[in-house]
């Protein structure tokens, strides 16, 4: 397997989002991107060979799942993380994403106040305004290389704003923290207290790194089911965005019937076949592959670590607790976003996320992903390196 994730596979002219479109977003052709959250390696061999056999089938009319897509995702959640998921709470979407406008839409009226909690996922904040809904920021507090949530600030900001909606990130993109079971009881004991319907994004909830366990929210106290709605995919796990599915689950009847609803509102019905077959594919046979790309991840974040010790020291690493996706604090450069953006793109020819696009709090920093083979994120920090060291 570490042979396997070493491989690096030629990804430039096949409609790559992240390699194939770099002129047309503004940036040089040739920067090397490590941005958006998708990996650079192969879906698991059962996820193929799931898929091409479907291909050979040769028909791909309109489908839908059957009992065994839903035991298997049972057993998954049950294996994963302790919980037990039902039946009729199942509703899949093509996007997690999607989910979440979805939910806007199906749960508050125009106007209405959602909370997020910056630097946080770019599309939440972007889903609230694009719904016409208003965007409150409950602000991560960063002290001594980690975040925490600021609770008082939390419930005032609900309280004074009468907040209909929280987007929980679990675990968090960007800042790579695994809420903990005390933490996230009580952002859950808050929202209940103010009737603020929880959606929880828990698509990064496969990768955490030794040490951490991921808690699913609703699965917490018996009163969460009533007001969360818990946001899933295999995607990110086995690198399948492509296919676009999701599974949304949803306990309480009522919010389920109006996401129900708002879902066939927007003409969406069946999901897309190939999606189905390959979630069923990873989630049935892919856990093996899984924990060794999890090593594997392990490793590239200690190559990292290493590497900016001792050659970036300027540059510190938020040490992540779970994600692929590891948050850079460049602020010890000393230069304004402007200029930090020029170093990453025009010097060390580099395509990442830069820290501003997650909102309050990422002044500064930058997102790098290292789901990507040795070799490449090596040829990285190396570019990276040579900048910084011209300033």
């Amino acid at each position: 397997m570490q042979e396997t994730f070493d491989t690096i596979i030629d990804r430039k002219n096949t409609d790559s989002i992240k390699y194939d479109f770099a002129v047309r977003r503004g940036l040089p052709e040739d920067v090397l991107p490590l941005w958006v959250a998708d990996m650079d390696f192969r879906t698991p061999p059962c996820v193929i060979e799931a898929l091409v056999e479907k291909s050979r089938h040769g028909i791909f009319g309109y489908s839908d799942t059957r009992e065994d897509y839903f035991e298997v995702l049972h057993d998954w959640f049950s294996r994963q993380f302790g919980w037990q998921i039902r039946p009729e709470w199942l509703v899949k979407t093509p996007g997690v994403v999607y989910a979440i406008c979805a939910a806007i839409r199906s749960l508050t009226n125009e106007g209405d106040a959602v909370l997020i909690q910056e630097p946080v996922y770019y599309p939440f904040s972007g889903s609230i305004r694009a719904n016409g809904r208003k965007l409150v920021i409950n602000q991560l507090v960063y002290s001594e290389g980690k975040y925490n949530i600021d609770f008082d600030d939390f419930e005032e900001k609900i309280i004074r704003n009468k907040v209909k909606l929280f987007i929980l990130c679990s675990p968090h993109n960007p800042v790579g923290r695994v809420w903990t079971r005390e933490e996230l009881i009580r952002l859950g004991d808050i929202c209940l207290k103010h009737g603020v319907i929880v959606i929880a994004d828990e698509i990064h909830a496969d990768f955490t790194y030794p040490g951490y366990q991921h808690q699913v929210f609703v699965n917490l106290k018996p009163e969460f089911s009533d007001i969360t709605i818990t946001c899933t995919a295999p995607t990110k796990t086995f690198n399948l965005a492509g296919l676009q599915i999701s599974n949304i689950f949803i306990a309480n009847q009522a919010i389920r019937r109006k996401f129900k609803q708002e879902i066939t509102r927007s003409g969406y019905s069946q999901p897309n076949i190939m999606g189905i077959v390959a979630c069923r594919a990873a989630y049935r046979d892919g856990g093996p592959w899984l924990e060794e790309l999890k090593k594997y991840l392990k490793s590239n974040l200690d190559y990292l670590r290493e590497f900016l010790e001792k050659r970036l020291p300027r540059i510190k690493l938020v040490e992540p607790e779970g994600t692929y996706l590891v948050w850079l604090d460049c602020s010890a450069l000393g230069l304004d976003d402007n200029a930090l953006e020029d170093l990453i793109v025009n010097k060390a020819k580099l395509w990442l996320d830069s820290g501003t696009m997650f909102g309050a709090g990422g002044e500064g920093f930058q997102r790098i992903n290292i789901a990507c083979p040795r070799a490449i994120l090596e040829q990285a920090l190396t570019q990276l390196e040579n900048a910084v060291s011209q300033l």
